[in-house]
């Protein structure tokens, strides 16, 4: 009896079992008629439809978030998750029938979860104030309100500001104490010369802690000596010395000129050294949370880029004006803008101790960190001579002979050729390569 009663369960209705749904009202709708019939027959066999899938389902859940822890943890390790969730019949092939269907219920959720979260990211951006605040909710709470302040004051006011500034001004300033074209040259690759120091400036701040801070001291001396260097301009051009130069003749000239080479190398010393140490840090932060992607490089350029835009707009009328000490004063407050963040600690670090391991203390406040230097010694020395060589040639072209320094130059490209073949991998050496013959093959010209 219980047979036949489950054959007749599982038989689809006929028109007796119409009739008595009709009397016993299971559907509450008029069944008198073919097109009711119809209509029955589909709902019927929906409903037998649907309670199939949902038994299937519950029997295949287990089975279905295996598959899906699994595919997380092989994406968190590295390992491309693909094969673990098939898109196609061919690719079930080799599998039980319950894992076949079970990888399928995954790789349904996988691309459900893959389409709403791209309908979630493409309706967050019709609103651009909520977009806004959801991308620096996002920075600030991987690399702090504190430390994007101070990568923004870095950006706008040194990238963008003070070396637009320097590298704007210095065509006219030059031009109007009668320098040569040839001479301008020399002085403008000394004045930039600073930003192939960076690689020397970040082996010191990873060797040489001070007071056991690898970048807040470092980055307080080149703000001092970039002060320096602005308030010795102010002195120069309020007291009225580049005037008197020019009437005194050609050799009291290039002496003042070669002051304000090293005046505006001082400043460019203080733009670098931020640069490198801010790259330092938001670097080794993203290694640490990849889920940033670019989003700090991108925070970064647009500072940069309004600091530049900023200074453009002002530099040109100010120098055709000759009102060269309004632009060392704004370039003064330039930089004097990250000496208090710099000074509180905002760019994030934890203090070092002279009885950490591999430590020693060179003097009172100083400390050489001679563990890391150990395990990475060649590379450290490499990268510091590869920062001193641009500096080094400059200096010897500009208040030299230039000659010799031609000749120094293409001594040093070959030896720091030769060095990173034996160092470094062969990609790298091969960058390294093309990157010398471009900068070679640029031609630069200049008016005197």
């Amino acid at each position: 009896r219980n047979k036949q009663k489950k054959e007749d369960h599982a038989r689809p209705p006929c028109s007796k079992t119409i009739i008595e749904a009709k009397r016993v009202g299971d559907f509450g709708v008029d069944l008198s008629g073919k097109n009711d019939i119809d209509l029955h027959l589909r709902r019927w066999h929906r409903h037998r439809l649907s309670h199939a899938t949902a038994g299937r389902q519950r029997d295949l859940a287990p089975v279905a978030h295996h598959i899906s822890k699994k595919t997380a943890m092989d994406v968190g390790d590295g390992t491309d998750p693909s094969p673990l969730v098939p898109n196609d019949e061919g690719s079930h092939a080799g599998h039980p029938p319950v894992e076949r269907d079970a990888m399928s219920v995954a790789a349904t959720l996988t691309d459900f979860r893959k389409s709403q979260a791209v309908n979630t990211d493409a309706s967050s951006w019709r609103s651009p104030v909520r977009s806004t605040h959801a991308y620096f909710s996002k920075l600030s709470s991987i690399f702090s309100w504190k430390f994007l302040s101070w990568l923004a004051m870095d950006n706008f006011a040194l990238r963008g500001g003070v070396v637009t500034l320097l590298w704007s001004v210095g065509l006219p300033l030059f031009k109007e104490l009668g320098i040569d074209a040839s001479r301008q040259q020399l002085y403008t690759t000394m004045i930039i010369s600073p930003f192939a120091l960076k690689p020397l400036i970040g082996v010191t701040s990873d060797l040489f802690p001070i007071r056991g801070y690898n970048k807040r001291y470092l980055a307080l001396f080149s703000i001092i000596l970039g002060l320096l260097g602005c308030s010795i301009l102010l002195g120069l051009f309020h007291s009225g010395a580049a005037s008197r130069a020019v009437s005194q003749g050609p050799a009291t000239v290039q002496n003042l000129s070669d002051l304000i080479v090293i005046c505006f190398f001082a400043m460019n010393l203080e733009a670098a050294t931020l640069e490198i140490l801010g790259d330092g840090k938001y670097s080794e932060l993203m290694r640490l949370h990849p889920e940033s992607g670019s989003s700090i490089i991108s925070f970064t350029f647009v500072c940069s880029l309004l600091g530049t835009m900023l200074t453009q707009c002002y530099v040109g009328p100010l120098a055709n004006a000759g009102k060269f000490h309004v632009l060392f004063w704004i370039a003064l407050v330039f930089l004097a803008t990250p000496f208090y963040p710099t000074f509180r600690g905002w760019i994030p670090e934890k203090k070092k101790k002279a009885e950490e391991e591999g430590m020693v203390s060179l003097c009172r406040g100083f400390m050489f960190n001679r563990g890391v230097f150990e395990k990475k010694r060649t590379p450290f020395i490499c990268i510091a001579l590869s920062g001193l060589a641009a500096p080094s040639m400059s200096a010897i072209s500009t208040f030299g002979n230039l000659g010799v320094g031609l000749v120094c130059s293409g001594f040093i490209l070959m030896a720091l050729a030769a060095m990173t073949r034996v160092v470094f991998p062969r990609k790298f050496f091969r960058a390294q390569i093309g990157l010398m013959l471009l900068v070679l093959c640029r031609i630069r010209m200049t008016s005197g």
